[in-house]
């Protein structure tokens, strides 16, 4: 069975793709922001699946110290990894990051952005192996990337339209990883969950945040996707795309700029740099 590594898995869809996984028999590492609140959940997948192999690493995306640290722990004990589920996220908070970016930007893309670079040699040791990065159909409604917006707080009240960009990322990052990773064996896959009723959307005020998950799916209709792009052998051929409701899609004309995927690529190294 596959190591899977998965981040922000103590919650939400993160959680059910996680408990799916660990059913199926695969070992499953969690990396998560808080030890206090994902070792219960570790305890509980392992009691409902029956699978001792799930096990937890500490990981704050906005904190890229805190990402080298959990990427040197994720490699220290020399196993494979199969899959990396890019899978956490934040939406409607607002703020910068610990290394001065815009919080979801920084949370969203660029911390999994380093974990994935940090991981790529292992990923391709372990080839066939895939990266599969939860994105969003939001991502539609971002018209481009202001790179300069990127180094300044959330400007917005509501933080969507800063959302809309970070997930923008995400489905450029898969196309830029699939043309790195051409030849070793690794896919790379950004997907849509569908619009899920889970904790990324915490600090929505909550008048607001009751009425818009009365129009949402379930944490484990959302899980769906993720669990095709990361087992599925019906996708096993294909790489960089995008996926919605476990069938590839047509993102949007910017997600498919072959020369804004290098420009955030280039700048993305730039900005993880030590």
């Amino acid at each position: 069975m596959s190591r899977i590594v998965i981040t922000g898995a103590n919650t939400g869809i993160g959680k059910v793709t996680a408990c799916e996984l660990a059913r199926g028999g695969h070992e499953v590492l969690l990396a998560c922001r808080s030890a206090e609140r994902t070792q219960p959940v570790v305890e509980e997948l392992r009691r409902e699946t029956g699978n001792d192999r799930i096990d937890f690493v500490p990981l704050d995306l906005a904190d890229l110290g805190s990402v080298r640290r959990a990427a040197a722990s994720i490699l220290e004990s020399g196993r494979p990894i199969d899959v990396l589920i890019n899978n956490a996220g934040l939406a409607g908070q607002r703020g910068l990051t610990a290394d001065g970016f815009e919080l979801a930007f920084g949370v969203n893309h660029l911390g999994h952005f380093l974990l994935t670079n940090l991981l790529a040699e292992r990923l391709i040791e372990s080839a066939p192996s895939r990266v599969v990065i939860v994105a969003s159909r939001a991502h539609f409604r971002a018209p481009g990337i202001d790179f300069g917006a990127l180094r300044r707080p959330t400007r917005t009240v509501s933080g969507y339209p800063e959302y809309a960009v970070s997930k923008l990322a995400n489905v450029l990052h898969a196309r830029a990883l699939a043309k790195r990773f051409g030849g070793t064996g690794v896919h790379t896959y950004a997907l849509h969950p569908g619009v899920v009723a889970s904790d990324v959307w915490r600090r929505v005020p909550w008048p607001v945040r009751a009425l818009m998950k009365r129009f949402m799916i379930s944490n484990e209709e959302g899980a769906r996707t993720s669990l095709y792009c990361a087992t599925s052998e019906r996708c096993a051929d294909e790489t960089g795309l995008y996926y919605d409701e476990c069938a590839p899609k047509t993102p949007s004309r910017f997600a498919l700029d072959d020369e804004l995927a290098e420009q955030l690529w280039e700048r993305s190294m730039e900005w993880t740099e030590r």
